[in-house]
């Protein structure tokens, strides 16, 4: 029988990556998309040339570490971020091409993971990612906008302007709350684990939907 699949959502500063740790203390395997994606345009053939061919050559660089060591050279982040800057057509058109190869890269972990009951997969755009369809459960992590951008600011040593900017680039929480099974709320005040822990248990009974 395959594990159980839980998408664990929340925007920039809510804490998922906090709550996705303590899934993985209990023993429930969780796929970060983020570090993933990272991987995947670093590492797959069929990415790396789609990635050229969209933004150029300059979008990898030499680097005597790189992942890739056919090439010797990494994904140029700062390079695709320019490229993607101001540019919502350019954006959707990298986002074609990376969501489908880390969704299937998810599937494929998932197989992989022998004798887990659970797994979960974290992704601040699992809904705009089309990853809802890929997981059974799904989990969103709350916290007030305003305590969000706090911690964002905090954690990357970035201005409120770009942290505010890269919120309004996510789907808002308003939203996402009608579409999701269960809420972990995470103010200040919040404590987290018992709400994980009450999380696990409602899990142990849920049933996968065919």
């Amino acid at each position: 029988m395959r594990p159980l699949k839980i998408g664990i959502t929340g925007g920039i500063g809510s804490g998922k990556s906090g709550v996705s740790e303590l899934l993985r203390i209990a023993g429930i395997p969780v796929y970060d998309c983020d570090s993933e994606a990272r991987r995947l345009m670093n590492t797959s053939p069929t990415l790396r040339e789609a990635l050229t061919t969209l933004a150029g050559e300059d979008v990898y660089a030499s680097d005597s570490q790189a992942a890739d060591a056919q090439t010797g050279k990494v994904l140029n982040r700062r390079y695709l971020a320019d490229f993607m800057f101001g540019h919502p057509e350019r954006v959707k058109a990298v986002n074609a091409l990376v969501h489908p190869a880390v969704r299937e890269d998810f599937c494929a972990w998932a197989e992989r993971q022998e004798g887990a009951d659970v797994v979960g997969v974290e992704s601040a755009i699992l809904f705009e990612a089309g990853m809802r369809e890929d997981v059974d459960v799904t989990v969103l992590v709350f916290t007030p906008r305003a305590e969000r951008i706090q911690r964002a600011m905090a954690r990357d040593g970035a201005t409120e302007e770009s942290v505010r900017a890269r919120l309004a680039s996510q789907m808002p929480d308003v939203e996402k709350i009608p579409l999701v099974d269960f809420i972990i709320r995470n103010a200040e005040a919040d404590a987290i684990t018992p709400q994980v822990m009450e999380l696990i248990k409602e899990l142990k009974n849920y049933k996968i939907k065919n």
